[in-house]
């Protein structure tokens, strides 16, 4: 209920700001559980991307996001509710099966999961390579996988930059649903997870425009920042 009073509010005047754009939000499902795997640019995709879908995009959230005291903590909780996240439960072990069975629980439920594979916010736009997360979760559900792109929106807020940019007009592409039936009780073979992915990578790229690089977005801002310090000290 929250997520929508919140939409209510915020659309129109989104909308009436920066005008943002979308294509292809038919190929969505109206119905039953879905897979949104998108790109990642900028904090803003957590307002554009759902902002023309008729139906709730719930995402996966750090608990500790839920748990935050006073102010500070209370405004976390209210956006990360308001933006449809939903807290990973990590009682029961790793971080990445607590996402997995969060993950298969939206989407037996019948809702649509939106999800970034990159893991992280893209530190120079470009689109970097997909963890396979997504694959075991397109996997094992056996739901619609929708390419979900991103497009102007690191222009238009880049990581650091507290508000956007006025005058870059952000936009959401949506893919045709991919089909990945030929695959499906492999979800424990490590070379199909890898292959669902790099598709699904592919796909936005395409979708996107983006540039790819073959690496982990985490390992590239790791050597950004050091190339940053050793350039300081000398």
């Amino acid at each position: 209920m929250f997520y929508w009073v919140v939409k209510a509010i915020l659309a129109p005047i989104l909308h009436l700001v920066f005008r943002p754009w979308t294509e292809g939000a038919d190929n969505v499902p109206r119905h039953g559980p879905a897979i949104l795997a998108g790109n990642h640019l900028s904090f803003a995709d957590h307002f554009f991307g759902p902002l023309q879908l008729r139906r709730k995009v719930i995402s996966l959230g750090k608990s500790d996001y839920f748990t935050g005291r006073g102010v500070k903590g209370f405004f976390t909780r209210l956006f990360f509710s308001g933006v449809g996240t939903v807290p990973i439960d990590r009682s029961g072990g790793k971080a990445s099966e607590a996402a997995l069975r969060t993950g298969l629980r939206v989407l037996g439920e019948g809702n649509v999961l939106g999800i970034y594979p990159e893991g992280t916010r893209s530190p120079d736009g470009r689109l970097y390579k997909g963890k396979t997360g997504v694959a075991r979760l397109a996997l094992e559900s056996r739901a619609p996988v929708i390419p979900w792109a991103m497009v102007n929106t690191f222009e238009m807020m880049p990581p650091g930059r507290p508000l956007p940019k006025l005058g870059i007009r952000p936009g959401v592409r949506f893919g045709k649903p991919l089909d990945f039936s030929r695959y499906y009780g492999m979800e424990d073979d490590r070379l199909v997870l890898r292959a669902v992915t790099d598709e699904i990578m592919y796909a936005l790229m395409e979708l996107s425009g983006q540039e790819y690089v073959d690496k982990y977005a985490a390992s590239a801002k790791v050597e950004m920042e050091r190339a940053r310090r050793a350039t300081a000290h000398h």
